[in-house]
């Protein structure tokens, strides 16, 4: 069950929703369990067990921490089990794969292992809070329901943002839901729900056509197409999921953190992931990057961090060495900014601006394409010119008017339309009547269009 499928609009979430509302607030927590478990058990029957069991696992070690004598050993059993089981079911077939090119013949059969949506996501927040714990930076927490339900909140179990139960756990023992918390998380969830269904499936459905084909039948022009309609594709996806997840957890009197500020705008690659999936920029910052020594222990042991974080964060996205050259290849950006090339950058807004976008935009290419030499060519189709010849004759066939339109509103409304408006602007427009006029015909239109198209792709299954 996805945000925006027709059973969550017009079942699940209503229902959920009233229920919770008129409830005794004693019994809430209790109640969105329930319905954190059923929601992810209605596409994943048989792993919302191991997800009970996670919880399980955690809220002992949590407890264990606070009382045994050897805290450090209760805290590595900890994360190395849920690793484990991260690992196993994420990763198991890619590195018996790999094993197999490195020995050149076969030892292990490859296990078909099906992977448990948005298991990064809920172990990651599972290790949060035994390392939060383990540095006595929030208590370990006696009631079991509290974890249960920080870990598998059904906002944000499957595609996010990440939450530190520090930022929550004061919201899980007491919260308020008012009509300003309603209103305002209505108005979120319809802007994310837009962003996906009007904006990101339509893009998406040009690109994945465009990427479908051999690459010896795309020229210049239909490779910086794809490229560019997937580069804002899979941001007003992934934006648009952040925003419903925020949106459904002022609806429920939560306050989860923002995922996204406006990344595209960014004029270093340094600058884009701090505004680009923040939660796990800010995860692997505070539980990676500065436990390493982050660039405390001089310049070379700074760049080796930065390449251990990237390396991860290209492996956390999924078990293929295109997303792992993906990680690399902004950690190498990364690492070239601060040797010196930003200093160069700074000397105008508009050339460093264009080199993160170009550098962006490349890189989804590696992102989107599952071999590491198929994503070379598709670059070489877009920076040769001499592959550019009968462009526009072949483009037609598979972008259409409403595509474009549909990408000039996207480009326009990644932080340019937002950056043209006066704050006295956004004031007037936040919470009026006009807003909630315009939100209300965007939720009839995106609903329109789900009942209307089964093109309604979830890009952040392999997370």
């Amino acid at each position: 069950m996805v945000f925006s499928s027709s059973i969550f609009l017009w079942g699940f979430l209503p229902i959920v929703f009233i229920i919770n509302y008129f409830i005794q607030p004693k019994y809430s927590n209790g109640f969105l369990l329930i319905a954190s478990l059923v929601f992810y058990a209605w596409g994943e029957p048989y792993f919302v067990f191991l997800m009970m069991f996670m919880i399980l696992f955690n809220w002992l070690i949590g407890m264990g921490i606070d009382k045994c004598a050897n805290r450090k050993m209760a805290l590595a059993a900890g994360i190395l089990i849920d690793l484990i089981i991260l690992g196993y079911c994420k990763y198991a077939a890619f590195g018996i794969e790999v094993l197999h090119r490195l020995l050149g013949k076969e030892i292990f059969s490859i296990p078909q292992i099906r992977l448990p949506i948005g298991i990064s996501f809920f172990t990651f927040q599972a290790i949060s809070y035994i390392v939060d714990v383990y540095r006595k930076e929030t208590k370990a927490q006696k009631k079991i329901i509290n974890v249960a339900l920080y870990i598998s909140f059904f906002p944000q179990l499957i595609a996010g943002p990440i939450v530190k139960y520090r930022d929550i756990n004061e919201q899980i023992e007491k919260r308020e839901i008012t009509c300003e918390g309603v209103g305002g998380g209505y108005r979120r969830f319809v802007y994310g729900l837009a962003k996906k269904v009007l904006i990101s499936n339509i893009l998406g459905k040009s690109a994945d056509s465009i990427f479908a084909l051999e690459i010896t039948n795309i020229n210049g022009i239909m490779a910086w197409a794809a490229a560019l309609l997937y580069t804002f594709q899979i941001y007003y996806d992934f934006s648009g999921y952040s925003d419903m997840a925020i949106g459904l957890g002022e609806m429920f009197g939560f306050h989860i953190p923002e995922n996204f500020s406006f990344p595209y705008l960014s004029s270093s690659i340094q600058e884009f992931w701090r505004r680009w999936h923040i939660s796990l920029s800010s995860w692997f910052k505070e539980y990676v990057y500065i436990p390493l020594g982050g660039n405390r222990k001089g310049r070379i042991r700074t760049y080796v961090n930065l390449f251990v974080v990237f390396f991860l964060t290209g492996l956390w996205h999924g078990a293929s060495f295109s997303f792992i050259i993906w990680g690399l290849y902004h950690g190498f950006f990364s690492i070239l900014e601060r040797l010196g090339w930003k200093k160069i950058l700074d000397k105008s807004r508009w050339i460093s601006w264009l080199y993160c976008f170009l550098v962006v935009n490349f890189g989804w290419v590696i992102f989107r394409l599952n071999y590491l030499k198929k994503s070379l060519l598709f670059i070489m189709k877009m920076i040769m010119p001499w592959n550019w010849d009968s462009g526009l004759h072949s483009l037609w066939e598979y972008v259409d008017i409403k595509t474009i339109f549909v990408f000039l509103c996207a480009a326009a409304g990644c932080g340019i339309l937002q950056r043209l408006c006066s704050v006295k602007v956004a004031e007037w427009w936040k919470n009026s009547k006009i807003e909630f006029v315009c939100c209300t015909f965007m939720l009839i239109f995106s609903i329109a269009a789900i009942v209307s198209d089964t093109y309604n792709p979830f890009i952040y299954f392999q997370f």
